[in-house]
C-alpha cells in the first residue's frame, strides 16, 4: 500500500510538470446531437371495431375542428384510445387540435406520431415544422417544410410556411445583435490544479478496480442500440413462450430477416441473461442447410432480440390446422430434411430441445427446416444429459420432463411428430392412447394409407426407456427411408 501511494504522488507531480511545460491550445466545442432510445414499442392488444365506426368517428373530430372544438376533440380521442378504439389518424387529428391551442411541443410529439405511421402524408410535416418555426428551431423548421414540398409540391400550406420562414430567417439573420465579448478564463494554474488532481483520481480507480478493467470482454457485448435504427419491422408472424417474432427487412444488408424480441422478465437477471447468449452463442455455429440460421443476438437494457434468416413458408403446425394430417409420401419427403438438421445439430453435440410442428418451417417444395433452437442445450454427457429442464410438454421425452435432456430426447420428440403430422393429432388424446393396455394405438389404425411399418417405427422411436430407444436420428431415418407408401396414398388429407 505505502508502495502504491509514492508512486501516486509521483504520478501526480509528473502530471503536473508536463501540463505546465505543455502550451495551451484553444479547443473548439463538440456539439453531439440527435436522442437515443432503448427500449422497442410492443403493441398493445386492441380490440376490433368495424370501418363504419372508425370513419363515423374521424368524421365527427373533423366536424368539431372546423368548429375550434380543439379541447373537445382532444378529450374525445383521449377516451377513445383509453377504450382501445384507436386509429391512426388520431395522431394527425391530435396535431392539428395542439397547434389550434398553441401547445407547439404536443404538436410536434403527435405529428411525429403521425409521421411515423403515415410517412408519405405532406400535412404532419407541415404541421410540425410550423411549430418547430413557433418555437424559432428554424433549421428543423425548414427541413420539415421541403419533405412536405418534396411529397406535394402544389401544397399552397407548404409554400406559405416556406415564404414565412423565409422571412423570419433573413429578419433574425438582421437582427441578430454582436456577440458579446469573451469572459476572462481562470487563471491557467488553477486549470493545470484541476487536471492534475483529476488523471490522480483515474489513476486511483485504475489500481484498485484493475482485475476489473483486465477481464475478457463478451463476444456479444455491445452497446445499446436502437434495433428500428437497422430494421424495419414489417408485421408481427409469430408469438411463442419466449416471445414476439417479427418480420423485417434489414436495411444496412438489405435482406428480410426474423426477429424475435425475448420477454424482459426472462432476461431481467443478470444470470439469467448471460446464460442465454452462451446458449445463443452456441446456436450461432450451427451452418446447415436444413436450419435456420442465426445471424446475431442484439442486446438493449430491457430485452435480447435474436435475428434469425427468414424463411418464406409456413410451419407444419399451420399446414396441419389447414389440411387435417399429411399422406405419407408427403410427410416423407418433408422429414427428410428435419432429420438431416437435427443429425448436423447432435454431430455437434447440440440437442435441440423443444422440437415441435411450430418449429419445423415448410417451404418451396415441400422442403424444410428447423428451426427455434431457444432452448438448445450442449450434449453434456450421454449418461447423464444435460441437466435442465426446458421445451413444450407434449413433445418432451419422459426423461426430458424430469431435467435429464439427451439426443434421444430429440429421436423421441421428432416421433411424436411424425406422428401427429400422419394421424392429424398428438397420441395423447382420447383416440390416440388406449388407456386401457397403457399403449398408443397404432398411426395406420388412425389414419388411412399409413403402411404398418410406420408403427414398428414410431413404436421403438416412442420407448419410454432412453436406451431401448431408437439412439440416433440418422437411424430413425433409415428406417423411415427403406419404408415404401402405400399404392393408394392419398394427397388429399383434409378431414
Amino acid at each position: 500500500m505505502f508502495r502504491k501511494t509514492i508512486l501516486l504522488l509521483v504520478g501526480i507531480l509528473w502530471c503536473g510538470a508536463a501540463l505546465c511545460a505543455a502550451p495551451a491550445h484553444e479547443s473548439a466545442p463538440l456539439i453531439v446531437g440527435g436522442n437515443f432510445s432503448s427500449h422497442t414499442n410492443t403493441p398493445a392488444q386492441t380490440k376490433a371495431f368495424n370501418q363504419q365506426a372508425r370513419n363515423a368517428e374521424i368524421a365527427s373530430l373533423n366536424n368539431q375542428l372546423k368548429n375550434k372544438r380543439f379541447n373537445e376533440v382532444i378529450r374525445r380521442i383521449n377516451d377513445l384510445t383509453a377504450q382501445n378504439f384507436l386509429d391512426n389518424r388520431f395522431h394527425l387529428l391530435l396535431a392539428i387540435a395542439y397547434d389550434g391551442l398553441g401547445r407547439y411541443d404536443d404538436v410536434i410529439y403527435s405529428a411525429g406520431q403521425a409521421i411515423a405511421v403515415a410517412p408519405q402524408d405532406s400535412r404532419a410535416y407541415i404541421l410540425r415544422g410550423g411549430a418547430y418555426m413557433q418555437m424559432k428551431d428554424y433549421e428543423r423548421a425548414r427541413i420539415d417544410v421541403e419533405t412536405a414540398l418534396k411529397l406535394n409540391p402544389a401544397s399552397r400550406l407548404a409554400q406559405k410556411l416556406q415564404k414565412e420562414l423565409d422571412e423570419k430567417t433573413l429578419g433574425e439573420a438582421a437582427r441578430k445583435p454582436e456577440q458579446p465579448a469573451e469572459k476572462k478564463s481562470a487563471p491557467r494554474w488553477v486549470t493545470l490544479y484541476f487536471i492534475a488532481v483529476f488523471v490522480a483520481v483515474l489513476l486511483f480507480v485504475y489500481w484498485r478496480y484493475e482485475d476489473v478493467f483486465r477481464q475478457p470482454k463478451n463476444a456479444f457485448s455491445r452497446r445499446e442500440v436502437e434495433v428500428k435504427e437497422q430494421y424495419d419491422f414489417i408485421r408481427q408472424i409469430g408469438e411463442g413462450g419466449m416471445g414476439k417474432v417479427y418480420e423485417a427487412y434489414d436495411k444496412v444488408l438489405k435482406r428480410k430477416v426474423a426477429i424475435k424480441r425475448v420477454r424482459p422478465e426472462l432476461v431481467r437477471s443478470s444470470y439469467v441473461r448471460e446464460q442465454f447468449l452462451s446458449e445463443a452463442r452456441m446456436v450461432a455455429l450451427l451452418r446447415h442447410p436444413c436450419i435456420v440460421e442465426i445471424y446475431t443476438v442484439i442486446e438493449s437494457e430491457s430485452s435480447l432480440y435474436l435475428v434469425f434468416e427468414y424463411v418464406d413458408g409456413q410451419t407444419l403446425e399451420t399446414r396441419l390446422d389447414i389440411d387435417g394430417r399429411l399422406p405419407f409420401s408427403k410427410a416423407k419427403q418433408i422429414f427428410e430434411y428435419v432429420c438431416r438438421g437435427l443429425q448436423y445439430a447432435h454431430s455437434q453435440d447440440i440437442i435441440h430441445c423443444d422440437l415441435k410442428p411450430g418449429n419445423i418451417m415448410i417451404f418451396g417444395d415441400d422442403k424444410a427446416k428447423v428451426m427455434d433452437f431457444g432452448v438448445a442445450k450442449k450434449s453434456v454427457d450421454h449418461q447423464t444429459g444435460a441437466r435442465t429442464v426446458a421445451g413444450t410438454p407434449a413433445y418432451m421425452a419422459p426423461e426430458q420432463q424430469k431435467g435429464f435432456m439427451r439426443k434421444q430426447s430429440d429421436v423421441y420428440s421428432l416421433a411424436l411428430c411424425l406422428y401427429e403430422a400422419l394421424v392429424g393429432q398428438v397420441p395423447w388424446t382420447v383416440k390416440g392412447f388406449d388407456i386401457a393396455n397403457k399403449k398408443i394405438v397404432p398411426a395406420s389404425k388412425l389414419a388411412p394409407n399409413v403402411p404398418p411399418a410406420v408403427d414398428a417405427l414410431l413404436e421403438d422411436a416412442l420407448k419410454e426407456d432412453p436406451k431401448e430407444r431408437i439412439q440416433t436420428i440418422d437411424e430413425f431415418w433409415s428406417r423411415l427411408k427403406d419404408i415404401d407408401p402405400l399404392p393408394d396414398d392419398l394427397e388429399r388429407t383434409h378431414y
